[in-house]
């Protein structure tokens, strides 16, 4: 059986969709577990309906706040050997527990995932790159070249075994964002990943979404977590430490690697910012950092398509350079 857990809170304009989504799968097979997180709209009345009339699906009042708090309680009464999440605005296309399912039956130690699309009126320009380069992800498998650029596996479109998805820590840690840490400790214990060529979630955006508003999602904790799971699994001592980029993203990352004592080189193009000081370190020359006789790793917290072109080009020339992309 496969165990969905949902937190919800406020969702009425789009709940009704979503569990009908549930309902009609196409994989019938499943329980739901809810927690109202302390809605103030009519969710909870509408969603006690549904359970009235569908013993699969289980509504209970949040004995915490926030996401973190409403997965670990849902999580705690769950009993199926598969675990999957749902937000309560999206939408499951019809054979999307059936398609990962399937994925877990040939494939038991994997992450099973699949292709995303974006709804909603007015939809950011970002949101739609994000689809682009997420989809481009699943259909190249490509996840662990990109887990430093940005969180490769969305929320809510993943399914693994039970037991595998307690040995990494299952919703437990009380760390936000707390989609990206669990996709960077699928990658700390290096779970494959086997993305269904189809899609697989309809995630809805507008302007009272959470990840848009909860400080919880904010640029920094972003940063935090890279820094704190690049330090713990790729960095190495015994090579120089690059940062590349002077910009917003390059001075939170230099705060951040200082903060955990480590020694690193900061350099760019920018010929404004290169010999400044800036956070008690000279900004050096990027052209003039990289010596063929050091193995060196790099930080890119360069965020302009045009510059990262660039600098991919310049990377290909300097094999004994390994680049970490933060953006």
């Amino acid at each position: 059986m496969i165990s969905i857990v949902m937190p919800m809170r406020n969702a009425m304009p789009y709940l009704k969709e979503c569990i009908d989504s549930i309902i009609n799968q196409s994989e019938q097979n499943w329980e739901l577990h809810v927690v109202n997180d302390h809605s103030t709209d009519d969710s909870f009345i509408v969603l006690q309906d549904y359970a009235n009339k569908d013993k699969r699906i289980n509504i209970y009042p949040a004995n915490g706040k926030g996401i973190i708090d409403a997965l670990q309680q849902a999580y705690a009464h769950t009993s199926g050997n598969y675990i999957t999440r749902m937000d309560a605005d999206d939408i499951m296309p019809i054979d999307k527990l059936r398609l990962m399912k399937t994925v877990l039956v040939e494939n038991p130690k994997a992450v099973a995932t699949g292709m995303i699309k974006y709804i909603g009126e007015n939809l950011r320009e970002g949101y739609l790159k994000y689809e682009i380069w997420m989809n481009k992800l699943m259909s190249e498998h490509s996840h662990y070249h990109q887990i430093y650029r940005e969180c490769v596996i969305p929320s809510p479109a993943w399914m693994m075994e039970k037991n595998l998805f307690d040995k990494i820590g299952g919703f437990t840690p009380n760390t936000y964002p707390e989609d990206y840490d669990l996709t960077l400790r699928m990658y700390a214990h290096q779970l494959p990943f086997v993305a269904v060529q189809e899609v697989v979630h309809i995630w809805r955006d507008y302007q009272e979404r959470t990840s848009r508003n909860d400080p919880n999602y904010a640029f920094n904790a972003f940063e935090e977590l890279k820094t704190e799971y690049f330090l713990k699994l790729d960095y190495q001592a015994d090579k120089k430490l690059v940062l590349w980029g002077g910009g917003k993203k390059g001075k939170n990352i230099a705060l951040l690697l200082q903060q955990h004592g480590i020694e690193f080189i900061w350099a760019c193009n920018n010929p404004k910012k290169i010999g400044q000081e800036i956070y008690n370190q000279t900004m050096a020359d990027i052209d003039l950092v990289f010596e063929k006789d050091f193995d060196y790793q790099a930080i890119i917290a360069v965020a302009q398509p045009e510059e990262q072109v660039l600098i991919q080009a310049t990377l290909d020339k300097l094999p004994h350079v390994t680049a970490f992309w933060f953006c």
